[in-house]
């Protein structure tokens, strides 16, 4: 057998057609779904990219890897933990990876007899920079013994920069009309500087925040054909039938709730619920849906399981094969959430509620506590934590209770990087805003755009 996973990065789950978007972002990818299974209740544990991604390819939570910052300096994966393609390939699989987490944390490429880092050289990583080095891969080795392939887009992720044919695929009128007025909240922000100079600069003078949130849209169909392409490919090969093809979303994106724009902060579910597909024609039955709750950690004994490989003790995922034949009816009883990037937060998520526990929320105006009740506001728009006090101890009591079990013995890895490096972010705004000849604690003092000429 073969194993393709591939990951989406930002990547929201219901901004896809086969997760009830009205919008044809996802042709292709809702096929795949309907050729295999889709778990609907799909969660990334610990965001964002880094800490996802250990997850995945380790099978535990960030409380015990200690893994749950992003581009925390104090961070490090130890190589006695086990690595999903460092199994496999000691397995007898060839593994390979199209992939640039190397250029965050050496621990990404473990295990991978071939590294290919994917570069762009037309725009922020364009999708078919992996596609295409994955293909050439695939013809050189797909057929000659088994295979582990990891690939890694980054099209959902800011700036969004799909090729020009996409740009008005969901948007009419003109983005930059001054009839707009829609932008001036977002600059209103105080970390604007910083995704101005990532993001904003590349699209011009936008005045219409809905032409930004379709653009994001845009990156989406634009990832679906490159998905076309690659599975083109595999099915010529004659790899389509004995191929696991895994699909999965490291996080994904809040286009504008809760103040946030554009990007991956909060435990919201925009942010924390993610598609997981999977396809492996003859062994999962076509149009499977799954609807218990299921974890990045899930990927990995699910992984190891349909390639013989015994699964290592001390591991947080459960097998997903048991949900998709129908043996089991639940594979968690509650999600436990974790960030620590732009902000430091943990959440738990039960069948009704979720419990948002703001550690620092750093800039963001955030409470301490912010308590949703999911069954009847699943936008997550009214907090409930004063008015349902009650709700909101007890669910705190139990967040409190289940980090600590987790934890053991360890320290809490978030509270020892912000003890370490205070919010990650920082030293990348700082980094910005040298660049205006200012500090960060300069600009909090007087966070107006025009002091930057913008």
């Amino acid at each position: 057998m073969n194993i393709v996973l591939i990951s989406c990065d930002t990547l929201r789950a219901d901004h896809l057609g086969c997760y009830g978007y009205t919008r044809p972002t996802s042709p292709y990818l809702d096929r795949i779904a309907a050729e295999g299974v889709l778990f609907e209740q799909a969660f990334a544990a610990d965001v964002p990219t880094e800490p996802a991604h250990t997850a995945i390819f380790t099978g535990r939570w960030g409380t015990k890897t200690g893994i749950v910052a992003h581009g925390a300096h104090n961070a490090y994966l130890s190589k006695e933990t086990p690595w999903l393609p460092q199994l496999l390939w000691d397995r007898g699989f060839n593994t390979a990876a199209c992939d640039n987490l190397y250029k965050l944390k050496e621990w990404f490429a473990r295990g991978y007899r071939t590294y290919i880092n994917t570069v762009s050289k037309t725009r922020w990583i364009d999708g078919k920079d992996v596609t295409g080095p994955a293909v050439d891969w695939l013809r050189h080795y797909g057929r000659s013994e088994p295979f582990f392939l990891f690939m890694h887009y980054w099209d959902p992720h800011t700036p969004y920069l799909p090729p020009e044919e996409h740009r008005r695929m969901f948007y009419e009128g003109d983005p930059y009309s001054s009839r707009h007025t829609g932008m001036e909240r977002v600059r209103a922000q105080a970390v604007y500087p910083f995704f101005h100079q990532f993001h904003y600069q590349y699209l011009g003078p936008v005045t219409d925040p809905a032409y930004i949130s379709a653009l994001y849209d845009a990156e989406i169909r634009y990832l679906d054909d490159q998905l076309r392409s690659f599975d083109d490919a595999l099915k010529s090969m004659g790899l389509y039938e004995d191929t696991l093809l895994v699909v999965v979303g490291d996080h994904g994106e809040c286009l504008y709730e809760h103040d946030i724009y554009w990007d991956h902060a909060g435990l919201y579910d925009a942010v924390v619920r993610i598609p997981l597909i999977m396809r492996w024609p003859g062994r999962i039955p076509a149009g499977t849906r799954v609807k218990p709750f299921v974890q990045h950690v899930d990927i990995f004994p699910t992984l190891l399981e349909a390639a013989g490989v015994k699964v290592p003790e001390g591991g947080d995922g459960q097998s997903l094969w048991p949900l998709i034949r129908g043996e089991e009816e639940s594979a968690h009883e509650l999600i436990v959430h974790g960030e620590c990037n732009w902000q430091a937060s943990r959440a738990i998520r039960t069948r009704e509620w979720k419990l948002i526990q703001n550690i620092d929320p750093w800039v963001f105006q955030r409470p301490p506590l912010e308590l949703y009740n999911l069954a009847q506001d699943p936008g997550e728009t009214t907090n409930l934590a004063e008015t349902e006090r009650e709700v909101a101890d007890e669910l705190l009591a139990q967040l409190l209770k289940e980090v600590d079990k987790r934890l053991g013995t360890r320290p809490d890895p978030i509270r020892q990087t912000l003890t370490a490096t205070g919010i990650p972010a920082v030293a990348r705004l700082e980094r910005t805003m040298a660049k205006w000849g200012l500090t960060w604690a300069e600009w909090l003092k007087e966070p107006d755009p025009r002091r930057l000429g913008l």
